[in-house]
């Protein structure tokens, strides 16, 4: 073997320990911090269709621990579907004057999200505020308070959780499932966690225009608030594959957003 060929044979070999070293560091954080949930409390919650849903106590509070797929109101009233497939029925999202829903990712069974079952319907801001409730018996729809409050319990203070647009450190890693997201591009130092117990997934969004959010799933995660502003829009959430904080602002309720309950 050359010189030549020995200096790249050890290029090569330096970058393969280099990803190997990655991959490690990735698996054994998840690992570590999924492991350290042992302390945390879970119990479970049914809605009206049926659907189970895996929930967390974080601080004094009761939280779902996945996304609401539900499609009815409590009362039995069903929830229009809007069944959008790229830009197909966008105008009867755009339309809508009442509570509806969509679903990503949802062509056929062998889908990821095929009826909701990773990362649960995107709902209208019609569907948070309508006075039929969304959310099963003895939960609601957590207001812009209530997510402060979470936010303030994994390490933000009052003064930061009242802020707009990207705020706090790493409580969005806190909140991020190690699984459901895209890798970062700064592998050093962001990683979702699911500290809390809260394991959030990016179900991405869809926008006003009936389109989807892009870059869309695995990348982005949207949760409505009940919290409506004097223009009104409600308040929500925005979790970052890239980015380990929180982001909090307001947007139109022909938005179509993830949903979180909270126990009364």
């Amino acid at each position: 073997m050359n010189k030549h060929s020995l200096k790249l044979l050890t290029v090569l070999k330096s970058l393969l320990i280099g990803l190997c070293l990655i991959t490690f560091i990735s698996f054994v954080s998840c690992k570590k911090d999924e492991n350290s949930n042992h302390n945390v409390e879970y119990g479970t919650l049914s809605d009206i269709d049926g659907n189970v849903y895996k929930t967390v106590k974080i601080g004094d509070h009761w939280w779902m621990a996945e996304n609401l797929k539900v499609q009815r109101y409590r009362n039995g009233d069903s929830i229009k579907f809007v069944g959008i497939t790229g830009d197909r029925d966008s105008t009867k999202w755009i339309n809508a004057q009442s509570g509806a829903y969509c679903i990503i990712d949802n062509l056929d069974s062998t889908a990821q999200n095929y009826k909701g079952n990773m990362f649960g319907l995107l709902y209208n801001g019609f569907v948070v505020s309508d006075t039929r409730n969304i959310a099963p018996e003895g939960w609601h729809v957590p207001s812009d308070n209530d997510w402060k409050e979470l936010e303030i319990y994994l390490g933000m203070s009052q003064e930061v959780a009242d802020q707009i647009n990207w705020r706090g450190s790493n409580e969005g890693d806190k909140l991020k499932s190690c699984t459901g997201w895209n890798l970062s591009s700064n592998k050093y130092e962001i990683w979702g966690n699911n500290e809390s117990g809260f394991a959030a997934t990016g179900g991405g969004c869809c926008m006003f225009s009936g389109e989807w959010g892009s870059p869309g799933t695995f990348s982005t995660g949207f949760w409505w608030s009940s919290t409506s502003t004097d223009e009104n829009e409600l308040w929500y959430r925005y979790l970052d594959y890239n980015k380990a904080n929180v982001f909090r602002y307001y947007g139109p309720i022909t938005y179509g957003f993830s949903v979180r309950c909270v126990k009364d």
